[in-house]
């Protein structure tokens, strides 16, 4: 796994690319992460860095927590989160994981807890067609048969019922990021992501896509050469 960033939605907007065509984006605040620890296999068993984003009141944070990152010399985090590495080489040097982690056109994935709905039905909930609205019908909204009868006597499990919606962990591949503005340090992601505005979110490299390799070693995050595009011949 690659090391990604910890950031809070600000809201959806609109650009206009270099061919005048507008395009949905997401701002996303991340100007607040920073390397807590960094694990190594010789020491933990397995190669890690965490990342911690959000200022907190120390009261609200228990002691366990507290310890743990006055002892790595932060001061207290909202949000603390943990990416493992391959290998003690992929550990990094800098302390502010910013901007340079990523470039723009990269493809990433962003990881969001998606909007609370409350609890539906199952015409909101599982898209279903409902049933007859003409007077006299008593069903309109309501679920109908749910298969219960002789064989098997029971309802199965899995079936679309009424029930709690939203509120889900939710991951969105293949954003591209079409602008950094360092400015700001905001970043802004094609598309719309989970959660509503002021939602925390996970900005990781897309493990479907592949990208640039990242240099923390010397300071700033550098894009290695990318790699060469392989010819391709019209049959």
């Amino acid at each position: 796994m690659s090391i990604g960033l910890i950031g809070k939605k600000v809201g959806m907007t609109r650009i206009f690319n270099e061919e005048g065509v507008a395009v949905a984006v997401t701002v996303i605040d991340i100007s607040d992460n920073v390397f807590l620890q960094k694990k190594t296999s010789e020491k933990d068993g397995y190669t890690a860095v965490q990342v911690g984003f959000g200022e907190q009141k120390e009261s609200r944070l228990n002691r366990a927590k507290l310890g743990h990152l006055k002892a790595n010399g932060s001061a207290p985090k909202k949000k603390i989160l943990e990416f493992r590495l391959e290998n003690d080489d992929q550990l990094p040097e800098v302390a502010h994981p910013g901007l340079d982690l990523f470039d723009e056109g990269q493809w990433v994935d962003v990881i969001g807890t998606s909007k609370g709905k409350g609890f539906q039905g199952v015409m909101r909930r599982h898209n279903f067609h409902g049933q007859p609205q003409a007077h006299g019908h008593m069903m309109h909204r309501r679920t109908g048969g749910i298969g219960a009868g002789t064989d098997p006597g029971r309802v199965w499990k899995g079936k679309a019922m009424p029930g709690r919606q939203g509120t889900d962990h939710k991951t969105i591949q293949n954003l591209k990021i079409v602008q950094k503005r360092p400015d700001d340090n905001v970043i802004l992601v094609s598309g719309a992501v989970p959660g509503a505005n002021g939602g925390y979110v996970v900005i990781r490299p897309a493990k479907k896509k592949e990208g640039p390799v990242r240099n923390l070693k010397a300071g700033a995050a550098k894009a290695a050469e990318p790699a060469a595009a392989e010819e391709t011949t019209e049959s």
